[in-house]
């Protein structure tokens, strides 16, 4: 059972391996969303995650016997780092089966503590279902990632942080992947104070919780398809969803475009990383119709490739207008090309890229084709730029914009 006498033993014992996460205040979301809203930086944890919390303490909980044969785990990364961490800490050997999309540097991090890395699967799913037939072959303890009553009270130790440090917060915004965070987290606040609303998380391609609930039974989904990899979960924990019920206030679902633009403004506002999953608390905050609450946006991670965040502030810059490409066409004479320059530099906008197409049409000195690709302060300024265009007899058009 979750009880506060198991949390409150988690919490002493989950020090041993956690670095203090105090809260974070932020002007910038609380000026955006009426709200006092506070960041709880889990991705700042020596692993990168809050997913260490659990697995230490449910390997603490294990027989010296059971740690002796191995333990062994499927996960998309965040808990794969905790449980091979946590095991070197026993002095036990560590198996982690890890989906083949998992990121490089989760892979090579998990690695570094030790563990035995099997690639296997698209999907944490089917990486779960390979990594139990490992466990019997081999005879393992199974470290499971979010389903376990035990995993979930490491978990749910964050809860007793944030309410020590803000015992008046009204609103916990929770990331929801297979459910363990949500469920110690939930089941601690309504122990200490049933008046906190705690909402959970989801990516709208992957919200097999917020399905489930809304069933009133475990489901699975058929697919997922989202870029919070971490929580790219098909079917939630059965052993933990009569919590989620009981305890969990409502689940809501973001889009894959709202984490982008979440990763830039954490990124220039607060000079953080946070990965996708981690980003859900924050891209959910404009969703909440409240208004000069105190609410806690639970970062859970942040370990994220070099190339998964390039790709991420570029579609993030274009998402903001903040680059976006034009195409004009020109009369192919002598000082046309010059006269565009000119026009976006008054303006002060950057040309990032210029292509030049003289055989767009058979008649060129009626029709020349130049793309722009120009990087500009955001949504008023891009339209400005495109008005002085329109000014001078150009007509401007938008068109897709590749990097």
């Amino acid at each position: 059972m979750l009880t506060l006498d198991k949390f409150e033993e988690a919490s002493e014992i989950v020090k041993k391996v956690t670095q203090e996460t105090k809260l974070i205040y932020s002007d910038y979301f609380s000026r955006q969303t009426g709200n006092k809203v506070y960041l709880k930086p889990e991705n700042m944890q020596f692993t990168g995650a809050y997913k260490v919390r659990g697995a230490y303490y449910k390997i603490s909980t294990l027989s010296e016997e059971e740690r002796k044969k191995g333990l062994i785990t499927a996960s998309a990364g965040n808990h794969a780092q905790g449980v091979a961490y946590a095991a070197s800490c026993f002095g036990a050997k560590a198996v982690i089966v890890m989906p083949t999309s998992t990121p490089l540097m989760k892979v090579n991090r998990t690695k570094s503590y030790g563990a035995e890395v099997v690639l296997h699967g698209d999907v944490y799913d089917e990486a779960s279902a390979y990594a139990m037939k490992l466990a019997q072959e081999n005879g393992y303890t199974f470290i499971p990632p979010f389903d376990d009553l035990a995993v979930a009270t490491g978990q749910g130790t964050i809860a007793m942080e944030i309410i020590k440090e803000l015992p008046l917060v009204d609103y916990i915004l929770v990331p929801v992947g297979g459910g363990g965070l949500i469920t110690g987290v939930s089941t601690l606040v309504k122990l200490l104070n049933p008046n906190i609303q705690v909402i959970g998380v989801e990516p709208a391609g992957a919200n097999c919780m917020q399905v489930s609930v809304q069933a009133g039974e475990v489901r699975t989904l058929p697919q997922v398809n989202t870029i919070a990899d971490g929580t790219a979960v098909k079917t939630p924990g059965s052993k933990i969803f009569p919590y989620i019920q009981q305890n969990v206030d409502d689940i809501i679902t973001v889009e894959d475009e709202e984490l982008i633009v979440a990763f830039l403004d954490i990124m220039e506002n607060h000079k953080m990383i946070v990965e996708n999953s981690g980003l859900l608390t924050v891209a959910a905050l404009k969703h909440l119709d409240v208004h000069g609450k105190k609410i806690v946006s639970i970062l859970s991670g942040g370990n994220m490739d070099v190339i998964t965040m390039a790709s991420v502030v570029q579609h993030g810059l274009i998402l903001r207008d903040r680059i976006f490409t034009i195409s004009v066409l020109l009369p192919d004479r002598p000082g046309e090309l010059v006269n565009v320059a000119q026009i976006i530099a008054k303006e002060q906008g950057n040309v990032i890229k210029l292509e030049h197409d003289q055989f767009v049409s058979i008649n060129r000195n009626a029709a020349v084709e130049l793309k722009i690709t120009l990087e500009a302060f955001g949504t008023e300024h891009k339209g400005q730029i495109i008005q002085a265009l329109r000014s001078q007899g150009y007509d401007p058009q938008l068109v897709r914009t590749v990097l």
